[in-house]
């Protein structure tokens, strides 16, 4: 999320001991971001992109079924494991390679959209940068986005968020504020924005499926070991049972910068 740190001090981020959770309850942008992205020329049929950071594949599953010609790359082999049965299950052909973005590397590729959904705040920037110039195609676009719910104005996620905060205080991808920036942080020098958006939208949960979501995230079930996992999921199942229907909406805020290289 824009201006929230990617260190959290003393805890190792694994995203591979979320992949269970991520794949079965971790919504992936709900329609409208592709509609939008499309409308501004990304995702479109026969296109060319690569989905950095892409985990279970989300993005690059949706940009699979509207015809895209698609490669995700991820960090932890169990996400892109994941992500290679899920497009399986589909019936969708994407190539996924299991390499840290700082690494990627292809003898002759390039790219119409390179796209980093939630995860650019943790690469190496200075690394990562040139091999996006690299393989962009004459013409293309990096697309970053982020998918982040307002704990600042939804009381379920700002209840959840103190309760990680209880179980994980080195945790700092709290409390976001909903600023989205012209250009995202570090950027300006590399990159001019050609179009952006956000907008907020409500995304239905029940209460098993939040208590995924957030066992799926980068405080919890992304640093801390299986017993403490458990032990705040079961506060975390009292909490909402206290404070939610079964049924309940949690308030996303949405955005994308699509950008041409300087």
């Amino acid at each position: 999320m824009h201006g929230l740190g990617n260190i959290d001090p003393g805890m190792k981020i694994d995203w591979g001991k979320t992949s269970l959770d991520y794949a079965q309850y971790r919504p992936g942008p709900p329609l409208s971001f592709y509609s939008k992205l499309q409308t501004l020329g990304v995702g479109k049929k026969g296109q060319r992109i690569l989905d950095l950071g892409t985990g279970t594949g989300v993005l690059a599953r949706q940009f699979a079924k509207q015809g895209c010609l698609v490669t995700g790359t991820d960090l932890a082999p169990e996400q892109i494991k994941m992500a290679e049965t899920l497009a399986s299950m589909e019936h969708l052909a994407v190539t996924f390679k299991a390499v840290p973005t700082e690494e990627i590397s292809f003898s002759d590729a390039k790219f119409d959209a390179i796209t980093a959904n939630q995860c650019f705040l943790y690469f190496d920037k200075t690394k990562v940068v040139p091999l996006i110039k690299k393989y962009l195609a004459v013409s293309g676009v990096f697309v970053t986005s982020h998918f982040s719910w307002l704990p600042l104005i939804d009381k379920i996620a700002h209840a959840s968020e103190q309760l990680i905060l209880k179980h994980n205080p080195n945790w700092t991808a709290h409390s976001f504020k909903g600023v989205v920036p012209l250009i995202p942080y570090g950027l300006g020098d590399a990159f001019e924005v050609v179009d952006s958006f956000y907008y907020d939208q409500p995304i239905e949960f029940t209460r098993e499926e939040w208590r995924g979501r957030i066992r799926a995230s980068r405080g919890i079930g992304a640093a801390l070991l299986p017993d403490q996992i458990e032990l705040f999921d079961r506060e975390h199942e009292e909490l909402l049972k206290e404070i939610a229907e079964e049924k309940f909406q949690i308030i996303h805020r949405i955005d994308a910068h699509i950008m041409s290289p300087k």
